[in-house]
């Protein structure tokens, strides 16, 4: 295993110089979805996994050559999963499942169980099927399809941003709302606790809170927090985290944004992310209309039982409120398209969804013409990557990346 990462681990804005991420390369899980199940799964079709691997190993490598560490979420569970503590903790999470029954759950226990630790990475990945369980029995094991799948696959998990955020020094392990992604938390939880790269790394939150997703999380500036609220994190997740990084010292300011709980706007990640200290890319249709909360500690000293007192004000145009909580005059914005048209046609395909590698330089889908255009006339470099096969999971470059460690950013003048 990997050695312990230094305490200087952590991260305090989206653009600070990227040196350490995690990703997960698409693998087995995408040759599970079929026609039949996608939309279950949360794909807007069945993509081909191959090309998908291909573009994923790109854009790993296009990390790799910035000078970023790459580190694999199935290799780190693998590793972890030579610790019987962690092994006994993510078994119990793939059999509780209702649909399984008594007998069900308890063969699939045994038969997982009994793996190797890559292999039980990757059946908690994969997902097993009827016909790959070893002594199944029981009436709801008869009574399944030789397809239907006793442990699903995590199809999603290569969207490592929504199980897991870095706050300052401590890592958000968060509550995924979609049933077809609950199961992501635990394996993420599973790494950070009991792998030794992450040894002493303190969780700040926890898949068994109120739902909240690492799209919705937006890190403005040291101190300022941005927190989407919408169909995927609920506003009682928001308040929870503000009062949790307020108590533990890590911002100062969460603002709170509602935005449209619908597929294309799912996460705030897809409507704007941060491409410079003062700048972002954001989905002009709704520029004008984001509003925020802003959300500080109240007047009694921040304490550590999530019951500290919270002040709230607004709502205020959200631009407007997170200039003022950044302490800069404006933030600039910089349009996804040109025209109606174009505008929602790259925001459908993640053109907001952009991965800041340091200020000024970002990763952006190439098919993205207009906004990375308009991007590069802004003076933000842009290292453009392909996703036609990736993207038919709805996220982006951001989405598939958990920064662990950025520098942090020079102090203001």
């Amino acid at each position: 295993m990997s050695a312990p990462i230094q305490a200087t681990t952590g991260v305090t804005s989206e653009v600070g110089r990227l040196r350490t991420v995690l990703l997960h390369r698409p693998g087995a899980e995408l040759r599970r979805l079929t026609p039949r199940n996608n939309d279950e799964l949360l794909f807007d079709g069945v993509p081909w996994v191959a090309r998908a691997q291909e573009e994923h190993d790109a854009f790993a490598a296009a990390l790799t050559e910035r000078g970023v560490e790459v580190l694999h979420l199935d290799r780190l569970l693998a590793e972890v999963m030579t610790v019987p503590e962690a092994r006994a903790e993510v078994i119990t999470v793939a059999v509780d499942d209702p649909r399984l029954g008594a007998t069900l759950r308890h063969a699939t226990t045994a038969h997982l169980d009994g793996l190797a630790p890559a292999d039980l990475a990757q059946a908690l990945i994969a997902g097993v099927a009827h016909d790959e369980l070893r002594g199944g029995r029981g009436l709801a094991y008869q009574l399944m399809g030789r397809g239907e799948f006793v442990v699903p696959p995590l199809p999603n998990l290569m969207f490592t941003r929504d199980s897991s955020v870095w706050v300052g020094g401590q890592v958000a392990v968060t509550s995924l709302a979609m049933p077809a992604r609950d199961r992501e938390s635990a394996l993420t939880a599973a790494l950070y606790t009991h792998h030794p790269r992450f040894a002493g790394a303190e969780q700040l939150y926890g898949p068994h809170l109120e739902h909240l997703e690492g799209g919705d999380v937006l890190l403005l500036s040291p101190g300022v927090v941005a927190v989407g609220v919408g169909e995927r994190t609920t506003a009682g997740g928001a308040e929870r985290l503000a009062r949790r990084v307020f108590a533990r010292g890590l911002a100062h300011t969460v603002l709170v944004v509602p935005i449209a709980q619908e597929r294309a706007t799912m996460h705030l990640d897809t409507i704007a992310t941060m491409v410079d200290v003062d700048a972002m890319v954001m989905y002009p249709a709704v520029a004008d209309q984001l509003q925020a909360w802003t959300v500080t500690a109240g007047d009694e000293p921040p304490d550590a039982a999530d019951t500290t007192e919270l002040s709230v004000r607004g709502p205020q145009p959200f631009l407007v409120a997170a200039a003022a909580a950044m302490g800069i005059d404006r933030l600039r914005v910089i349009d996804t398209g040109l025209d109606p048209v174009t505008a929602e046609r790259e925001q459908w395909d993640d053109g907001n969804n952009t991965l800041a590698l340091a200020p000024r330089l970002a990763v952006a889908y190439e098919r993205n013409t207009v906004t990375n255009a308009a991007l590069e006339a802004a003076g933000i470099e842009v290292l453009a990557i392909a996703g036609s096969e990736l993207g038919s999971g709805r996220g982006g470059p951001r989405c598939m990346s958990c920064p662990v460690l950025r520098d942090p950013l020079p102090a203001a003048r």
